[in-house]
């Protein structure tokens, strides 16, 4: 079985300064719903790990955050594919949890309800937090310059001290996908 898992804004959605608050401003990126779908049908299995502070600061319900998981369930669905789960962190980023990236404890929780290891998986992300997360747990880090990506990758580039080992780029997710189902 081959494991990826996936940032959520600015990887799969679009993502905003002022948070992804409702189902409304959750928009898909382009190409990132059927490349959920090419991998799903290429044998991955697909989790998404999202920090969602918006929870902690009280700037949207977990209603809304449900709402928008199942928009993005049901798109995956009508492409093919299929998400099989979605772990988030509603904390605050002053509540010190285990869970907000980069610590890894949603791969932590990932890991022991479905009964797999994260170690050798994919993680793409488009923010160094979700790189650092996954390289914590044994993954190959993956960045997307779509989202944060390009400020990511301008970030790393100007410290030359940043070890992210086996550091893969892709311009998006669909990218991405075509080389990693490629690769197989």
């Amino acid at each position: 079985m081959h494991l990826i898992i996936l940032d959520r804004d600015g990887v799969i959605n679009e993502d905003s300064d002022s948070y992804i608050k409702s189902v409304d401003e959750w928009v898909p990126i382009p190409g990132s719903i059927e490349a959920i779908g090419i991998l799903y049908k290429a044998g991955f299995t697909i989790v998404v790990a999202t920090n969602q502070s918006g929870i902690g600061r009280q700037l949207f319900s977990l209603d809304d955050l449900n709402a928008m998981h199942d928009k993005l369930n049901m798109l995956v669905k009508n492409a093919g594919g299929k998400i099989a789960n979605i772990y988030y962190c509603p904390h605050h980023p002053d509540d010190g949890c285990a869970c907000r990236k980069p610590k890894a404890g949603l791969i932590d929780i990932m890991e022991k309800e479905l009964g797999i290891s994260a170690q050798g998986a994919f993680f793409i992300g488009d923010s160094l937090r979700d790189l650092e997360a996954g390289l914590a747990k044994g993954c190959t880090p993956v960045l997307v310059e779509t989202g944060k990506g390009k400020k990511t990758l301008a970030a790393i580039d100007a410290n030359k001290k940043s070890t992210l080992p086996g550091l893969v780029i892709y311009g998006n997710l669909a990218e991405a996908a075509g080389a990693l189902v490629k690769s197989l």
